[in-house]
């Protein structure tokens, strides 16, 4: 999903069918809510994961090990739950969030010499 041949073409899927055993599904599903649920900042608005993870790494550790877990650029904050979410703690604009990314870049890049690329989309 990080890289899709067709990301910058007008095309896209309607549907999809795929088989698979109920039971399996349903288990594999709720073991997935729950990782999910754990480990992000579920029912918090957010960007999503931010950065892509580079050859190597986990975006995230690169952002935590920089200490940036909790840090804040106006309302948008780095999430303590993962760092690789940045989560509106208070009213953020846009240019807080991109003012945020830009922080997080420079200082990665600085501390472990590793270029973040974001996963994002901004438009």
């Amino acid at each position: 999903y990080r890289s899709v041949s067709h990301k910058h073409i007008d095309e896209f899927f309607l549907s999809a069918r795929f088989d698979f055993n109920l039971q399996q599904q349903n288990d594999d599903v709720r073991d997935l809510l729950e990782k999910r649920n754990s480990t992000q900042p579920i029912g918090l608005p957010s960007c999503g994961s931010v950065f892509k993870n580079p050859n190597g790494n986990y975006a995230a550790e690169l952002i935590e090990a920089s200490g940036l877990k909790g840090f804040c650029v106006g309302g948008a904050c780095v999430s303590e739950k993962h760092a690789n979410y940045i989560i509106n703690q208070d009213n953020a604009t846009a240019a807080d969030i991109e003012n945020l990314i830009n922080h997080i870049q420079n200082t990665v890049k600085s501390l472990h010499n590793v270029e973040l690329e974001t996963e994002i989309i901004i438009i």
